[in-house]
């Protein structure tokens, strides 16, 4: 079905498409059709930062910003759904056209900067979701909002997704929020991570349950720096890291029409770059952090190399508007083999 509508959704404009495949995914969950866009994989459960998660794909942060699509998009049988990124306060996000399509390269570039309706909208649209599996919420800062305050905005969002959330990540890494990856020196990272971790353990002490913390990183990182990201990690007790966000490297897009637009670069060009961050992190980290692999994974053996690099889930985006739907159980059943083929 989405070979079908896929050609009428790349000739309009990305994100009036993107809107509307949501409202036609919406559609279509609401009448019972969703079947027509995929079939659920059968449960791969794996376990991860104390999460019982029912199958190791998962959607990544940025389709739903708004919690608003929840209950659809689980229904095209992800393990687990990460929504957002969610800030304090709404916020418009950056002028228009602000995403363009490269299908010659199964690629995305965004600049979108956060637009959101806020993190009270987000909340109140995820607890009217019956979606009652893994909900990740994304979080992020206000772009008007310092550096040298930009904690504050982080921990106002953890104090209200708390609640809801099966696990937090902490968005650092969008190349869209000017100054928003500075956040990443070891330095500023120790005290953030360190102040976040504080309130962290406080809120799990106030619900009487303890909702894991995870980092989401960029993949244009030297190896120093990739050095002390880990140090951090191990250091502040930080329970997992997603790697990666997407990348502001164009050599793998040069000369395409859209290479010189700002904004961040996904799907196909990116993951190499991300899968060796994975696996540099992976390394560094040394089993005492677990990882979410997610960039550029097209197809079934996109997510079993992010497993072998070292992740123990992987998340998909991009991948999902060139394919669709169908690459979930795709994902999943490559992996299920992978498995299979390990233990044997």
């Amino acid at each position: 079905m989405y070979s079908l509508a896929r050609p009428f959704l790349f000739a309009l404009d990305a994100e009036k498409a993107h809107h509307l495949g949501l409202a036609a995914m919406e559609a279509a969950y609401r009448t019972g059709m969703n079947p027509l866009l995929a079939s659920k994989p059968a449960p791969l459960p794996t376990a991860f930062c104390g999460i019982a998660v029912p199958n190791p794909v998962g959607l990544a942060a940025g389709l739903d910003k708004n919690a608003a699509h929840v209950d659809a998009l689980a229904a095209l049988g992800f393990g687990f759904v990460e929504v957002g990124t969610t800030t304090p306060r709404a916020q418009a996000g950056n002028p228009k056209p602000r995403m363009f399509r490269l299908p010659e390269h199964d690629a995305i570039i965004n600049r979108l900067g956060f637009n959101n309706d806020g993190v009270d909208a987000l909340v109140k649209n995820a607890e009217c979701a019956k979606f009652g599996g893994v909900l990740g919420i994304n979080i992020g800062k206000n772009k008007d909002t310092p550096n040298e305050r930009a904690v504050d905005d982080y921990l106002y969002c953890l104090d209200r997704v708390y609640a809801r959330a099966s696990y937090v990540t902490v968005n650092i890494s969008s190349p869209n929020t000017q100054g928003l990856r500075d956040l990443q020196e070891e330095e500023t990272l120790k005290r953030f991570i360190g102040t976040l971790r504080e309130r962290q353990e406080k809120l799990a002490a106030q619900h009487g349950a303890r909702k894991p913390m995870l980092l989401k990183i960029a993949p244009d990182l030297a190896d120093a720096e990739l050095d002390a990201i880990a140090d951090v990690l191990i250091a502040t007790g930080i329970d997992g890291l997603v790697a990666t966000n997407t990348t502001i490297d164009r050599d793998a897009v040069a000369g395409h029409r859209y290479a010189n637009e700002a904004g961040g670069l996904s799907g196909r060009p990116v993951f190499t770059k991300s899968t060796k961050v994975l696996s540099a992190m992976a390394q560094r980290l040394d089993g005492r952090v677990p990882i979410v692999g997610v960039g550029g994974i097209l197809d079934g053996a996109g997510a079993v190399a992010k497993i072998d690099a070292g992740a123990t889930l992987v998340q998909i985006y991009s991948g999902l508007i060139y394919r669709g739907p169908a690459l979930v159980a795709e994902c999943v059943e490559a992996i299920r083999r992978q498995r299979e083929k390990t233990s044997a």
